[in-house]
């Protein structure tokens, strides 16, 4: 072999910070609806209403009768077998994305940015509906994270497209200066 072996040794990336962020932002999801799908399927075979109550009231002592207890066990009366497998199921997948999206932002891939950003702004819509229905902190906050998110990709994208146009728009020049005697 000819040659020096430091032609093979690549320098470590420089991240940018705000790409490394998101992408542990979508590990953690990713682990979340993991974790989601797993007690979706726990569930499977079991009265979820028993479940809910001795959580709620014999463990945690919740009030049975205050609102937010009383709407949980009212809500856990509507799940049975299929619908617990369709919960896991989606669950599953959507950790699937989170981890696709967090790999592709951490490796700095447009592909991971562009996907990011496409589910970042589907669910948008959803955000603001919910917003208009009831304004709370939470949803506030998670509209104005996942538009900063969105802006911070967006802008992204566009500088990394006009940097690809101006590459090859020199290597367009160069090719042409070459032709010409």
């Amino acid at each position: 072999m000819t040659g020096t072996s430091s032609h093979y040794v690549t320098k470590s990336p420089n991240h940018r910070a705000g790409l490394i962020v998101i992408a542990a932002y979508k590990f953690l999801c990713a682990v979340l609806f993991m974790l989601v799908g797993v007690g979706a399927l726990r569930l499977l075979h079991k009265d979820v209403d028993d479940f809910a109550w001795h959580t709620l009231v014999e463990v945690l002592h919740r009030n049975p009768e205050s609102r937010v207890v009383s709407f949980l066990l009212e809500r856990a009366e509507l799940l049975d077998d299929p619908m617990l497998k369709r919960i896991g199921f989606g669950a599953f997948c959507y950790a699937a994305l989170c981890v696709a999206e967090g790999i592709g932002l951490y490796l700095e891939k447009m592909w991971g940015e562009v996907l990011t950003l496409l589910i970042t702004a589907s669910f948008l819509p959803f955000e603001i509906h919910e917003l208009f229905r009831r304004v709370t902190a939470v949803r506030v906050s998670v509209l104005a994270i996942n538009l900063v998110v969105l802006a911070y990709l967006l802008y992204l994208v566009g500088e990394k497209a006009t940097r690809r146009a101006k590459m090859r728009r020199a290597a367009g020049k160069s090719g042409q200066a070459r032709l010409k005697p």
